[in-house]
This record gives C-alpha cells, structure tokens and sequence, in this order.
C-alpha cells in the first residue's frame, strides 16, 4: 500500500490522544482509521479493473 504512511499518522495521533487523556478524539481517530484503511483497500482493489477498462477504451477510439 503505497499510502500506508497515513495510517502511520493515525495511529501516532490515537496514541497522542489516548496518552492525553482525549478519550472521544482516540475514538473518532480509530475509526478514521478503519475507514481510511477501508478506503485504501476498495481503490486497491478496483485499480485493475480501472486498468482494464482504460486499455479497451484505447484500442476503440482508433
């Protein structure tokens, strides 16, 4: 995952948080990060079928 430093940063800022004692914002945080790594996954897995269809477009427009 090429965008796996995001949830680096996610977590650095949960840990800040729940060492802080900002027990909403570490839970608003692990779940920003759910999503964001929900997210990831869906774009990685329709990068091919993206990819497929570019290439059959391509060879119709000639």
């Amino acid at each position: 995952m090429k965008n796996e430093w995001l949830l680096d940063v996610i977590s650095d800022l949960n840990s800040f948080a729940v060492s802080n004692g900002m027990t909403l914002l570490a839970r608003q945080l692990d779940l920003t990060r759910d999503i964001a790594l929900i997210e990831m996954t869906s774009h990685r897995l329709e990068a091919p079928m993206a990819l497929r269809m570019d290439e059959e477009r391509a060879g119709a427009d000639t």
